[in-house]
């Protein structure tokens, strides 16, 4: 009894191989060359009669003269201008801090493994600032305050022979203002 049944099963799926192997192509030969000459060879369409024709422009006139004219502007808005400007500059100069990086430096529980990198980049850079910080039971010591990474970078690197886990964070700088 379970021979017919499996021919029934059996003879759909043989059906549609059948088909499907029967729909493909026959392979080419590597040597058979595809028949191009059957295909006419189509002259593109002209379309210049449709495109639009245009003068050409005309040269402008090169006299010195004509270069040295001046028209005044008809809306001075200069005085607006001005105090626009001098408004700015004055909330700018009351601007003590700006989004920067600082190289920390030291991050460890002894104190005085924290002083002894401090001491070792004040005396090799004592232009640098720095900021140690304890939160109990932590020492951090932050170096320098730059505006761009690129600077933030170069400082690194003159400092890493000195401090060989230094690494940059973001953070709020102090402006310096004598340097603008």
């Amino acid at each position: 009894m379970k021979t017919p049944l499996r021919n029934v099963l059996l003879f759909p799926v043989l059906l549609s191989l059948a088909a499907c192997a029967a729909a493909v192509p026959a392979a080419t030969s590597a040597t058979q060359v595809p028949d191009t000459t059957r295909r006419a060879a189509v002259a593109p369409e002209d379309l210049s009669r449709y495109r639009p024709g245009f003068p050409a422009p005309k040269p402008a006139a090169s006299s010195p003269a004509a270069a040295r004219t001046f028209v005044p502007p008809a809306n001075q808005v200069n005085a607006q201008i001005e105090q626009r400007l001098r408004d700015q500059a004055f909330t700018n100069q009351n601007v003590k801090y700006a989004q920067g990086f600082r190289i920390l430096a030291y991050i460890g529980l002894e104190r005085d493994q924290a002083m002894a990198v401090r001491r070792a980049i004040i005396s090799r850079y004592p232009e640098e600032t720095d900021y140690l910080t304890f939160k109990q039971p932590i020492f951090r010591l932050w170096v320098g305050d730059y505006l761009t990474r690129l600077e933030a970078e170069q400082a690194m690197l003159r400092i890493r022979p000195l401090a060989p886990k230094a690494e940059l964070e973001s953070t709020q700088v102090v402006l310096n203002k004598t340097t603008f």
